[in-house]
């Protein structure tokens, strides 16, 4: 009986010593949380030059597509690819006769309508034919010869004028081929003005707000190594291109009469004259960043933090650029920033 009694007391004695040793570690994790070391920073101040850059193709200011108003044979293409025409010179005609037949049979028309309404007004004169057949007879006439006006014109557009001067870029199609009115034949490209090349460039609807007409450009083509061209924005797209999703902008080159070739790959830097003074902070401080938003710790004692807000406008290879100043904080957390929160105890170190 005492050997089970002493047994009791020491089952009873080992659980209260563990009890009490649970309840010291609990408080001890409870009662002092951990410190979490961090190094802090001064935010800076950079007025930085805002330029944009962007890549596109050469082309010229104008291009167009030349072709016949009706269909037929083609006869002759006067010019091949990438020969320079001016303007009124004639690039291409289609075969002409069925043209002249048809040009010559409402000629015929008009001529019997016309010998139809002179006898029409002498029968009418003698009280022969009525009003009504006179009327009808001249409006016969009118109908014919408004019908020779519209073979003449046609026959006027079976043959390709140049509009102005320039170039043949692409020939579509080429002699003794049969084509449909308004099918294009030849891809032109006007140089009429001195400058009248172009480097067409793709930005994003950020930076086409930003572009502005008149703003300079330095250009690089590739089929020119080494050199650089003045160029000068002078047209904007008011609608995104549906393939690419980019905006279209136009600047004019000043290729002090070099010639490139359509379709020449070059590289713009496009100044907006818009320096920005704005707040640059380090990749490390910046926490749960999502699209232009995210935040920073800032310290507001030597041992609290405090979660602030930031809107941002850029990266570059080492720094965030803040689109607004940090008003009253000259001082940010610069490392370990993911494991803070505003409840978290801190420690600064150098």
């Amino acid at each position: 009986m005492k050997k089970l009694q002493l047994l009791s007391i020491i089952i009873v004695a080992i659980f209260l010593l563990t009890a009490c040793k649970q309840k010291h570690q609990e408080q001890n994790a409870m009662g002092e949380p951990d410190i979490i070391p961090v190094k802090t920073a001064s935010v800076s101040i950079l007025g930085v030059p805002d330029h944009i850059s962007a890549t596109g193709l050469v082309s010229t200011e104008d291009e167009a597509k030349y072709a016949f108003k009706i269909g037929g044979v083609i006869n002759r293409i006067l010019v091949q690819e990438g020969q320079f025409f001016k303007k009124g010179q004639l690039l291409a005609t289609l075969n002409s006769t069925e043209i002249s037949a048809g040009l010559a049979q409402s000629s015929l028309g008009v001529e019997k309508a016309q010998r139809d309404y002179s006898r029409a007004v002498n029968l009418y004169k003698d009280s022969v034919y009525t009003l009504e057949q006179l009327q009808n007879t001249k409006t016969a006439l009118d109908v014919v010869q408004k019908a020779r006006e519209a073979v003449a014109f046609n026959d006027r557009y079976s043959k390709i004028y140049a509009a102005s001067d320039g170039f043949v870029s692409k020939k579509i199609a080429n002699e003794g081929e049969v084509i449909a009115e308004g099918m294009p034949v030849l891809l032109i490209n006007s140089t009429e003005q001195h400058n009248s090349y172009s480097l067409k460039v793709g930005v994003t609807d950020r930076e086409w707000a930003i572009i502005k007409p008149g703003q300079t450009a330095k250009v690089a083509l590739d089929g020119y190594a080494g050199r650089q061209f003045e160029a000068v924005v002078f047209r904007k797209s008011q609608a995104a291109d549906q393939a690419l999703g980019s905006f279209q902008v136009e600047l004019k080159l000043n290729l002090n009469g070099l010639k490139p070739a359509v379709g020449m790959f070059g590289k713009a830097e496009i100044a907006t004259h818009q320096d920005e003074s704005v707040m640059v902070i380090p990749y490390g401080s910046l926490v749960e960043a999502d699209g232009n938003k995210g935040f920073v710790f800032t310290t507001v004692s030597a041992t609290r933090v405090k979660r602030v807000p930031v809107t941002i406008l850029k990266f570059d290879n080492d720094n965030v650029y803040l689109k607004d100043k940090l008003e009253g904080i000259d001082q940010i957390v610069v490392s370990n920033s993911a494991y803070l929160n505003e409840q978290s105890i801190i420690k600064i170190i150098k």
